[in-house]
């Protein structure tokens, strides 16, 4: 088979198995009170939403990356030795992650990937410990007045370009930048802290630039549990901590799943951030992609680095919404 026809009838047989298994889910949990999906939407309206989104994932997601899967599998040919006898389908490219094609260790980029992964970690419980407790006074304690102001704070921010708002906080972080002229001029510090150099703006920015990916899904799951629980919880002399723990958490799970799913996949494929807000020694792996495919010119390899990342943090979530019993199905409610 051809890499053309390979890429064509992949998104084919990925269709029909997504369309089996949803027929099968809705015959075994058949629910005769919930409408169906045309019942709902009209003919009209449901056949232009499924054409608009064939196309959105077909011509925008699929085809894209199953040329990127298919690339990622060839060697780096000059254009006038493509489909000769040299481009052959070979595992090359993903070996050099691991070994350098001059001999060696790879341990720049096998350092660069870890950190990467490392560090959006980290800015995933970062953020969860920032938005957990604005999500759970929006949901269940703020006026609504006072939720509207919170919300309206949280959305302005966001219509400036994610690369100026990058940029914003380099000059508020930088050694002669605003925050540390401040600290030094009331006497707080007698030397300006190197924010960047020790990667604070690295994950300030990261955290910043996906706060409303976590918060939104934790105050969706919180707002919907019943206010009475907590206030029998405390009537019975329960703790805050323990209410959090027993009634709030367990219950918002799924959001909090989704928001750390989100977060932690952004943040691990995030290049404006790391590259304006990276001290000078770090390297973030997308840098490493990015410089295959606009600097280098090497597609192939930028194209199985790609997939290795990709594979990496789609592994890592499973394996976490498996650790906190968290279904992929509840992280999409």
């Amino acid at each position: 088979m051809s890499s053309r026809a390979f890429v064509f009838i992949v998104p084919i047989v990925v269709i029909a198995v997504f369309w089996l298994m949803a027929r099968w889910e809705s015959r075994v949990h058949k629910d005769a009170s919930r409408k169906g999906y045309f019942e709902r939407n009209g003919k009209t309206l449901g056949i232009a939403f499924i054409l608009l989104v064939a196309f959105w994932m077909l011509f925008l997601v699929v085809l894209p990356y199953l040329y990127m899967v298919v690339e990622s599998f060839h060697p780096r040919l000059p254009p006038t030795e493509r489909g000769g006898p040299n481009d052959v389908l070979t595992l090359a490219q993903y070996e050099s992650f691991i070994v350098l094609p001059t001999g060696g260790t790879n341990w720049t980029h096998i350092n660069a990937f870890i950190f990467s992964i490392i560090a959006s970690m980290a800015v995933t419980a970062l953020n969860f410990a920032i938005c957990y407790p604005l999500a759970y006074y929006m949901a269940q304690a703020g006026t609504p007045q006072k939720v509207r102001l919170i919300l309206l704070g949280l959305i302005v921010p966001y219509w400036v370009n994610e690369i100026l708002r990058a940029f914003s906080l380099r000059l508020l972080l930088a050694s002669k930048g605003l925050i540390n002229n401040i600290l030094v001029g009331i006497g707080i510090l007698d030397t300006p802290i190197d924010f960047l150099g020790n990667n604070v703006g690295l994950y300030v920015g990261l955290s910043y630039a996906y706060l409303l990916v976590m918060i939104f899904p934790l105050y969706n799951a919180i707002e919907s549990l019943d206010k009475n629980q907590i206030e029998a919880a405390r009537d019975l002399g329960a703790p805050w901590w323990r209410i959090h723990k027993d009634i709030v958490i367990p219950y918002a799970k799924p959001g909090i799943a989704s928001g750390c799913t989100m977060v932690f996949m952004f943040s691990a494929g995030a290049l404006a951030a790391p590259l304006f807000l990276g001290g000078p020694r770090t390297l973030w792996f997308t840098s490493v992609i990015y410089n295959f495919f606009f600097q280098a010119f090497n597609w192939a390899r930028g194209s199985a680095y790609a997939f290795i990342l990709l594979f990496a943090c789609i592994a890592l979530v499973m394996l976490m919404l498996r650790l906190f019993k968290v279904s992929l199905g509840e992280t999409i409610k």
